[in-house]
């Protein structure tokens, strides 16, 4: 267990090992990211109450929009509504969740969140949480959404970074302020990850009940590195789980 609250850097070095050892076994990135939120949400903590630190833990990567499954697509179709998708638009995709409410314990149950799709420039600007953790990762807005092979070999070796807002409340990089930040009383947002080999980004990011130092949002940029050995295995096949086949009764 962690206290978020009084990150330490051996809590940092014994995270990051913890993180990166999840992998094993695992089938697709989906599973592995599933092992890490879960892990981040049951295990940092708030000392005062014993209780979990996070009301949510997210893991996204972005993805092409051809490659998503059908439900998928039709979830960033619902986004853009009557506006059409490439199918190379990369879309900032729901990998896998944890968090205080059931429905935030699987991402099927997410609404508006399970395929962003990136269509632009200005839809990214217009999406203020978006924007502002791709600018904190120290990445360009185009290279994120079109991505040239020169810049993912430069950015794949670029130091990680992290996405982080001190006061969740009033914030404006921080939607739904008065459906989710107020009623669940979200003091800090961190988020961390960088670019995968693919040229496809990849972030955890962590709603917090307790207030995150600046020191501790920078052991994180450090557990970043952990969590992208851990996932890049499956970066380029198997990034989804697979869906479970049903039985044929048929003799």
């Amino acid at each position: 267990m962690y206290d978020l609250a009084n990150f330490t850097k051996d809590d940092m070095r014994h995270c990051a090992i913890k993180l990166r050892n999840l992998e094993d076994r695992s089938q697709s990135m989906e599973e592995t990211a599933n092992r890490i939120v879960r892990y981040l949400y049951e295990n940092l903590i708030d000392p005062r109450t014993g209780e979990n630190a996070c009301a949510l833990v997210r893991f996204f990567k972005t993805h092409p929009y051809g490659n998503l499954s059908p439900d998928l697509q039709e979830a960033a179709k619902t986004i853009l509504k009557s506006r059409s998708i490439l199918r190379a638009t990369k879309c900032l995709t729901l990998l896998a969740t944890a968090g205080d409410e059931p429905y935030w314990n699987a991402r099927q149950e997410s609404t508006g969140h399970q395929a962003i799709p990136l269509i632009d420039e200005d839809f990214v600007h217009r999406a203020p949480m978006i924007l502002q953790l791709i600018q904190q990762f120290g990445l360009d807005v185009s290279s994120v959404i079109n991505p040239a092979p020169t810049l993912i070999t430069k950015a794949s070796h670029k130091a990680f970074n992290v996405f982080y807002v001190p006061e969740a409340v009033g914030s404006p990089h921080i939607p739904a302020q008065n459906q989710f930040v107020l009623p669940y009383k979200v003091q800090s947002v961190l988020g961390f990850g960088g670019m995968l080999p693919s040229g496809n980004l990849f972030a955890v990011i962590l709603f917090s009940k307790v207030p995150i130092s600046l020191e501790t949002a920078s052991y994180f940029k450090w557990i970043s590195a952990y969590v992208r050995i851990a996932v890049e295995g499956c970066d380029r096949t198997n990034v989804f789980a697979p869906v479970p086949q049903p039985l044929s009764l048929t003799p």
